[in-house]
């Protein structure tokens, strides 16, 4: 998701030292979780097919693996991918979407890769670095777009927090950056291969910057998803963003399910930076804004915050009407995005100090699954599971 996701690029350092991984459960070849009473009827709500029923095949509320399972490996590998549905969650969010220098698409949080890749390990690519003005912020690194996909191909993932994450370090070098069409014949293998349909969820990162270097995004994605043929209503490909005109772009270009994701109150989305657009993101989540967002996409993906408020210390108010308001024009709402760790969580469910500890997240889960969302990114979909089942078994 983008750089105004907040809530993501958080980096809090603090003692390393985590305690143990909360258990992951056992899964079978078709991908069941082993253990989760009630999962199976909230898989009831929306039973998983082969994407002939489109969203309503999915479970509710619905477990996104965030980047994969960047809870557990560097995000945006195939190793954080498998694992992601090892773990049993029912989308895998694979493909934050940049181009290369010769167009193709990859996958990686940003363009910047200086903090997802060893590229600054890579003498040959010192020169690379500089500083860009990306969506009005000065940023320093190495980026994509500078690069040909034989030559990134050539680096290695690397953890992108390990202040919060130091053992996904452990990882570091192991998987090489996925393109986009790698992706897509992942997905078909991994589906043949559990014998159930695998569903992605991938995102156009920074479109008006790309649009401007003339690497457009969703001519790009639309090409590819009718190689594959999933470029359908009812195709297994949700496709989001955080600026409405690539939305609304992508949907006359393709019919997949597409998702306006939305950041905090009081930021403009890029597109309308750059337009002049005056509207914010309160604007979009009015009653007017949500019609209109209804009129081209088949939902939003508001951080948390927007879902239930935080106070001045960080903990959960009164929920908002979003939700309501959302489904009343027939919007789902998939906010993001669910953590384990303390920095990311309010302080009143942190255990300890330790920025690599876990805190209680469960009743964190619970409150937002009360709200009616129809789903959650999460970066560990074994946890966000156990969650769902006590919150479908009451």
């Amino acid at each position: 998701m983008n750089t105004h996701d907040s809530d993501k690029r958080t980096q809090v350092n603090g003692t390393t030292g985590r305690r143990a991984l909360l258990g992951a459960a056992v899964l079978g070849a078709g991908g069941a979780v082993l253990g989760l009473p009630g999962a199976a009827r909230a898989a009831e709500a929306g039973p998983a097919g082969h994407g002939n029923s489109g969203l309503k095949s999915l479970p509710k509320p619905t477990i996104i693996g965030h980047r994969g399972s960047s809870g557990y490996r560097p995000e945006h590998t195939f190793g954080s991918y498998n694992l992601a549905l090892d773990l049993g969650t029912d989308v895998v969010e694979a493909g934050d979407l940049v181009p290369t220098k010769d167009g193709h698409l990859v996958c990686r949080h940003e363009p910047e890769i200086g903090g997802t890749t060893d590229v600054a390990d890579h003498k040959e690519f010192a020169d690379r670095k500089t500083t860009k003005t990306l969506d009005g912020v000065p940023t320093t690194g190495w980026f994509t777009e500078d690069f040909t996909l034989a030559e990134l191909k050539t680096l290695r993932a690397i953890e992108r927090i390990p202040a919060n994450r130091p053992h996904n370090t452990l990882y570091n070098g192991r998987w090489e950056i996925p393109t986009f069409e790698e992706v897509l014949k992942w997905q078909d293998e991994q589906t043949r291969k559990r014998g159930k349909q695998v569903w992605i969820y991938p995102e156009t990162k920074h479109p008006t910057y790309f649009r401007g270097l003339g690497l457009g995004l969703e001519e790009r994605v639309a090409k590819l998803l009718r190689k594959y043929g999933k470029d359908k209503r009812n195709s297994p490909v949700i496709l989001q963003s955080f600026e409405p005109s690539s939305i609304q772009r992508l949907n006359t270009l393709l019919d997949n399910p597409l998702v306006v994701l939305l950041s905090a109150a009081g930021t403009r989305p890029y597109d309308f930076v750059a337009t002049g657009d005056p509207r914010t993101v309160a604007d979009l989540i009015t009653p007017k804004g949500l019609r209109e967002i209804a009129g081209y996409a088949q939902g939003i993906g508001p951080t948390l915050d927007l879902v239930i408020p935080k106070d001045a210390g960080g903990d959960l108010t009164t929920p908002s009407t979003l939700v309501a308001d959302a489904h009343k024009v027939g919007l789902i709402l998939h906010p993001y995005t669910m953590r384990n760790e303390n920095p990311f969580l309010p302080p009143a469910y942190r255990k300890g100090s330790a920025a690599d500890a876990y805190g209680d997240v469960f009743p964190v889960f619970r409150k937002y699954f009360e709200t009616g969302i129809d789903g959650v990114f999460t970066d560990n979909a074994d946890t966000a599971l156990l969650a769902r089942a006590d919150f479908v078994n009451g």
